[in-house]
């Protein structure tokens, strides 16, 4: 299927903008069916209001951190959970994955 540039308008802000035929094939590649209701810059700021994404499904939040010794180096560092007292906690640099 051939696909042409067409203009739309954002349902946000009304301003005019191009859905291109490289955009609407990447869409139906997707299994899209819509054309989008926003313009790009629109669809990036709710992206934004999101969280930053679509999330398998879901909304995004913004993981809490908390503040770190590393039990290796020392230095300080955040890490996305609660460290517990007797239980190491390491920096990105010092942490590797275990193998399996």
């Amino acid at each position: 299927m051939s696909y042409t540039d067409k203009t739309l308008t954002c349902l946000d802000c009304g301003i005019s903008f191009t859905f291109s035929a490289s955009e609407q094939e990447f869409f139906a590649s997707k299994g899209f069916t819509n054309e989008p209701g926003r313009c790009p810059d629109c669809r990036a700021a709710r992206k934004q209001q999101r969280g930053g994404g679509y999330g398998g499904g879901g909304y995004q939040r913004q993981r809490e951190m908390h503040p770190a010794v590393c039990a290796s180096c020392g230095k300080d560092c955040q890490v996305p959970f609660e460290p517990r007292d007797g239980r190491p906690v390491y920096c990105s640099d010092c942490y590797t994955p275990p193998r399996r």
